[in-house]
């Protein structure tokens, strides 16, 4: 058996490949919708891709599940539980070469039998895999492929319906889900490989592990999660959802697509480069959202085209957009070198931003600036000027780290409006004829904010600087309860 590990880090995710080389066939667990890199993969080693397999509708990327079915007519295996709200609707309404799994089913990959293992609570019809390589003569698995329900050091959260897809009132019942769910794990044997579907840096968990895989026997040692079960259901259930992190603003658009269609992509898009003359007509016309991927947020801040949004191209690019750009329709045009251009745009069509209509670098945008063009700044301040402003009337603090870091120390008074979630956010505390100092742990999630609420119309200033700094200006934090959430999206 063959076996390999795809790792996307802006997404924190992990995909994976399980090839016979005996009969040349291959199936790919949980792909992402650009589909191309799978393929050089198998193909790389003789293999042909003949099957996909999903554990879940997932919430935090677009599937490449359809377009292996509707491209390559590739096989999909799909999880058959969990009810008709969770029924992958894209495979059973179209001509598709679908096989729907139950509890206990299993297909085969040449000599590899794969194994389906309801296990509920992140999802409701989440299943795990278990992979046995028949074709060695083994008969116990080497390993589980466990989507988002076991991680390292963690569980998949159980309040993703609820805080992400709109479903009220479902993170206990999930939680106690769960809970039901940990025996199928448990029982596994300990020497057992475990692949999850997501590392550290994924807002699936609270406390993910950086390391790529592990195994039960491992977690069942060390993983804090699982820990917190050994002292029964309601403990476990407290524990599970207590401070999970904000999830992204884009995360119910993911659910909805996967479940319902994502579109199919093709090749990739490929943005023109553009000159200064049609940049002077995007820049008079208003009617593309411009993402700035500069590195450098104290150069945007200085100096930047009007109504951009600073979307630097690092491992938090996705988290960044998802979070502040909550229309997947509306037209792009990015400031990127062009050496970052397909990294940018396979970046935005893993989470269904597609219109990217063109790309200036940032050369040009020095070309813009220097010939007069129209630019925009945002006023930058320290944590001095925080402590003495905080208690004007006419200033509000926000702070928009997440709600668990806001409630072990803030400044006094500030409003917590995590900036994953900000454009919801932003509607209920948010307030209005204001001076908004925003700031975050860092500089970095605060830049991206300071950009979205200076595009909204809001008087900002951007605090650049790590938040101990306040109490070297005088100031002091306050603990509180986590804010609550707002409503779900």
């Amino acid at each position: 058996m063959l076996f390999r590990q795809f790792f996307e880090p802006k997404l924190a995710q992990y995909a994976y490949m399980a090839g016979c080389q005996q009969t040349g066939e291959a199936v790919i667990i949980d792909p992402l919708r650009d589909i191309d890199q799978y393929i050089a993969a198998a193909e790389a080693e003789g293999l042909k891709i003949t099957a996909v397999a999903e554990t879940h509708i997932h919430a935090d990327f677009l599937s490449g599940a359809r377009e292996f079915a509707e491209r390559l007519g590739v096989r999909v295996y799909l999880s058959d539980e969990g009810g008709e709200d969770w029924a992958s609707n894209w495979a059973r309404g179209g001509d598709y070469d679908v096989v729907f799994m139950k509890d206990g089913d299993s297909f085969r990959i040449g000599g590899i039998e794969i194994q389906a293992v309801h296990t509920p609570g992140h999802t409701p019809e989440h299943i795990s895999y278990l992979v046995i390589d028949r074709g060695s003569g083994a008969s116990t698995p080497i390993g589980v492929a466990t989507g988002d329900f076991v991680f390292v050091g963690d569980l998949g959260r159980p309040d993703l319906l609820e805080q992400a897809a709109g479903m009220h009132g479902v993170q206990e019942p999930s939680a106690r889900q769960l809970f039901g769910s940990l025996p199928r794990f448990l029982e596994l044997p300990e020497y057992v490989q475990v692949w999850p579907a997501h590392g550290a840096g994924s807002t699936c968990g609270k406390s993910l592990g950086a390391v790529p895989q592990t195994t039960v026997g491992y977690e069942k040692l060390y993983n804090a999660s699982l820990r917190a079960a050994e002292d029964g259901e309601d403990p476990f259930v407290d524990a599970i959802l207590a401070g999970q992190p904000e999830p992204q603003t884009y995360f119910a658009r993911m659910k909805r697509d996967n479940n319902h269609g994502v579109p199919v992509l093709g090749d990739l898009p490929t943005p023109p480069r553009l000159s200064l003359a049609e940049l002077g007509r995007i820049v008079d016309e208003g009617e593309r959202v411009i993402l700035d991927t500069r590195l450098d947020r104290s150069a945007f801040m200085a100096r930047h085209l009007p109504g951009a949004l600073h979307a630097p191209l690092n491992k938090s690019f996705s988290m960044a957009v998802g979070s502040i750009l909550d229309d997947e329709t509306v037209p792009l045009v990015l400031v990127v070198e062009e050496s970052g251009v397909e990294e940018a745009v396979r970046d935005l069509v893993r989470i269904g931003y597609d219109r990217v209509t063109g790309f200036v670098t940032p050369d040009t945008l020095t070309r813009w600036f220097d010939r007069g063009g129209a630019s925009s700044r945002i006023e930058q301040v320290d944590f001095a000027e925080v402590e003495r402003r905080r208690s004007d009337p006419d200033v509000a603090v926000i702070d928009v780290r997440f709600a668990a870091e806001f409630a072990s120390g803030h400044v006094p008074g500030a409003i917590s409006a995590s900036y994953t979630r900000l454009p919801s956010l932003a509607k209920e505390r948010i307030p209005e004829g204001r001076t908004l100092l925003v700031h975050c742990a860092a500089g970095g999630r605060s830049a991206v904010a300071a950009s979205w609420l200076a595009r909204e119309g809001f008087d900002v200033r951007f605090v650049d600087e790590a938040l101990a700094r306040f109490q070297e200006a005088g100031g002091e934090l306050e603990r509180s309860e986590a804010a609550e959430p707002a409503g779900a999206l």
